[in-house]
């Protein structure tokens, strides 16, 4: 599936890192909520404040190589697959050439906390998602 695409740099800070000096493995899913927020910060700030609450429901990451304190960083997210209620984010954690630290994915559902229950995901973001 083609369509949104998003890239972000991400601070490593001295104490994401381990006693083998890597940032600490836990850390790369704070890393995809910070690129997550940042895309849904610059794409969709009017839901941000919303009802709607955007959950991972399922979240994945396989490790390639560890990140040092003075590597540069980014995240880029791909949309894999948008459904009725949920869409499949697909990472990859770089340095912004050719060195991939990790590739990850989450599942995301739209999810109304009134009725406790996941609903449609808005035709507005589902436009920017699908965009090209």
């Amino acid at each position: 599936m083609s369509g949104l695409q998003f890239t972000t740099p991400i601070e490593i800070r001295f104490s994401d890192l381990d006693a083998y000096g890597h940032v600490n493995n836990a850390l790369f899913f704070t890393y995809l909520e910070t690129a997550r927020i940042k895309l849904f910060q610059q794409h969709f700030g009017a839901f941000l404040g919303s009802e709607l609450m955007f959950l991972v429901v399922r979240a994945e990451c396989d490790y390639r190589l560890p990140i040092e304190m003075n590597d540069p960083l980014q995240i880029t997210i791909h949309i894999d697959q948008v459904r009725h209620s949920s869409f499949t984010f697909s990472y990859q954690i770089h340095n912004g050439d050719n060195k991939i630290f990790a590739i990850a994915k989450t599942v995301m559902v739209c999810y109304d906390p009134k009725i406790k229950k996941p609903v449609a995901i808005p035709p507005e973001i589902k436009t920017v998602f699908l965009a090209q």
